[in-house]
């Protein structure tokens, strides 16, 4: 880690002060109470968004498909609010009571008297939209239903309802009950009092609100896309992965996108085809190297789950990037720096420029609270404000990469993107 950028935790102290208002919205905006709240899926996200509202002193009632399913959850729920109890984290008697407020429940039409209904069911755009549509015919009159969808359309769920002003993005962070970042996603009909409500209410369930527009991924997943490129690029081209883990690692991220990758398993949203490969990962997974759950991925793992690089891997890699036609090369530390982390700064002048977020110190808090970014540094814009804009500028002309109108004019300016 290195030392504080100068005016970093100030700059980081004044974006928490500022996240929560909405530029467009007045301040004697009327909030709609949220008395109790739906959950919709009792899976790991499901559950751990339930906790927050139950930590509060908020009733929840939680609904599944299946009562297997609904069993495990709420046993999931109680395990880990006696872990936090034997941490000294609660008391006992806070731990009964959230696990006394919630109902379970396997009839959707429990969710008829709910203030809020979440939804965290399966990241697919019909499943979303039958949801949605069933919960406008069930959910009382002035209810907000909320999507907690990482990068589908708002806009497109909350068609499928009668109600469209009733509708937001409620992105929470896994695991939901720990995480502080909330990126709220404002659609185009989203009412005013309803987008009020859910960013004072993030602040009862001690979360970071960020309000975000309607694109693919939103602020934070749109700018990790960015990195996942060029690291997945730099990979083909020679980089080794524990290399590319390793410049994030320096920087003070705690883990690099090939540990994550193995960490959250490499098998999610793997079509099962062996005989069809057409990446990386997909070699990776037609193998058995599934990550951490199979003892290797990227990396090998021994029993306490310590890493090291595998040799096959790298033969895989070298194997399938000679069938792309990809010469592979020595890959400087310098370049794996530029090309994970520039890519991600014009990312975040396009999310600015479009209106997505409201102020380049949101998207620092995003990072800063979502992703692991190095808290030093004040956030991506800030520290590229400190950086500099002309040398990131540069640096991705130098290596092919587009450059953000509003990024380039700053650099010739000699602006910035934060105070």
């Amino acid at each position: 880690m290195s030392d504080p950028l100068p005016g970093a935790q100030a700059h980081i102290d004044a974006a928490l002060k500022l996240c929560a208002t909405i530029d467009d919205i007045p301040a004697d905006t009327p909030i709609i109470p949220i008395d109790r709240v739906g959950v919709i899926g009792a899976g790991t996200m499901g559950g751990g968004i339930a906790m927050n509202f139950l930590s509060a002193g908020i009733p929840v009632v939680m609904v599944e498909r299946e009562r297997a399913a609904l069993d495990r959850g709420v046993a999931l729920m109680s395990k880990n609010y006696e872990a936090s109890v034997k941490r000294g984290r609660i008391e006992p008697a806070v731990a009964t009571a959230a696990m006394a407020a919630l109902t379970p429940s396997l009839d959707f039409e429990a969710l008829s008297e709910c203030d809020l209904v979440i939804e965290a069911v399966y990241e697919a755009m019909e499943v979303k939209k039958e949801v949605f549509g069933r919960l406008d015919t069930v959910l009382k009159p002035g209810a907000i239903l909320a999507s907690n969808t990482s990068y589908l359309n708002v806009d497109e769920i909350a068609a499928a309802t009668g109600r469209p002003e009733a509708v937001l993005g409620m992105h929470f962070f896994s695991p939901a009950n720990i995480m502080k970042l909330l990126e709220v996603v404002r659609g185009t009909k989203t009412g005013a009092s309803q987008l009020a409500t859910v960013m004072q209410l993030a602040g009862k369930i001690r979360k970071v609100p960020v309000v975000s527009g309607v694109c693919h991924g939103f602020i934070g997943n749109r700018m990790l896309a960015r990195r996942q490129e060029q690291a997945n690029a730099l990979l083909m081209e020679g980089a080794a992965y524990d290399a590319i883990d390793q410049v994030l690692l320096e920087f003070g991220f705690p883990m690099g996108p090939f540990q994550m990758g193995d960490l959250a398993g490499l098998d999610i949203g793997w079509h099962r085809d062996p005989s069809k490969v057409t990446t990386v990962r997909e070699a990776l997974c037609a193998a058995g190297r599934w990550g951490q759950k199979t003892g290797k991925g990227f990396y090998d793992y021994d029993a306490d789950r310590k890493r090291t690089p595998s040799a096959e891997v790298t033969s895989m890699i070298a194997e399938f990037a000679s069938k792309e036609g990809v010469a592979q090369r020595e890959v400087g530390t310098a370049e794996i720096f530029a090309r994970l982390i520039y890519p991600m700064i014009s990312e975040g002048a396009l999310i600015l420029d479009e209106g997505i977020a409201q102020r380049a110190s949101d998207i620092d808090l995003v990072w800063l609270n979502g992703y692991g970014w190095p808290a030093w540094t004040g956030g991506p814009m800030f520290w590229a404000d400190r950086e500099g804009l002309d040398k990131i500028s540069t640096g991705l002309e130098n290596y092919n990469l587009p450059v953000a109108p509003l990024l380039a004019r700053l650099a010739r300016e000699g602006g910035r993107f934060t105070v």
